[in-house]
């Protein structure tokens, strides 16, 4: 199947869970935004050295951190440069999309949105072998379980 059938697909469900054109559209750009991040997060090495993302721990700012490998001619240094955090920027627009879509579903006023079988929650998976980004209904959740056991009941916003 094609990438641009595939995108086809992909925009008619989410138009079909509430999810405007242009919501689809950013939807699938956040989704990409946050797999590239966890594929950088896993880094990339080779014989002469390696780099990764990493959070700074008392910050939490994200840093590219490079290992320079100098094989036995000289000593191995470290070096890191601050980058752009994607993955805040990309998870604040996923918050506003989908509590938009929440509110045009569930205008305010009504008690108990969030249990409504209706009700949209975002799950980003950091794991960079698979879709990062999941929908789920509250109605696909498993009664009892956290979202991050079965959120793969829901639609990956991927193709």
């Amino acid at each position: 199947m094609s990438t641009q059938k595939q995108k086809f697909e992909l925009f008619a469900r989410l138009q079909k869970l509430g999810f405007t054109y242009d919501e689809s559209a950013a939807l699938r750009r956040i989704e990409m935004t946050l797999q590239r991040w966890a594929e950088q997060e896993c880094g990339d090495s080779n014989e002469y050295g390696s780099w990764a993302i990493e959070r700074d721990e008392t910050t939490e700012k994200p840093f590219r951190v490079h290992h320079h490998y100098r094989l036995g001619q000289g000593k191995d240094t470290v070096s890191r440069y601050a980058i752009a955090d994607r993955e805040a920027g990309a998870l604040r627009r996923l918050k506003l999309i989908v509590e938009a879509r929440n509110s045009r579903k569930f205008p305010s006023g009504l008690p108990d949105a969030d249990c409504h079988a209706d009700f949209i929650h975002p799950y980003y998976q950091t794991d960079p072998r698979g879709c990062a980004l999941y929908l789920v209904r509250t109605g696909d959740l498993i009664p009892g379980r956290a979202l991050d056991s079965c959120y793969s009941r829901g639609l990956a916003v991927c193709c």
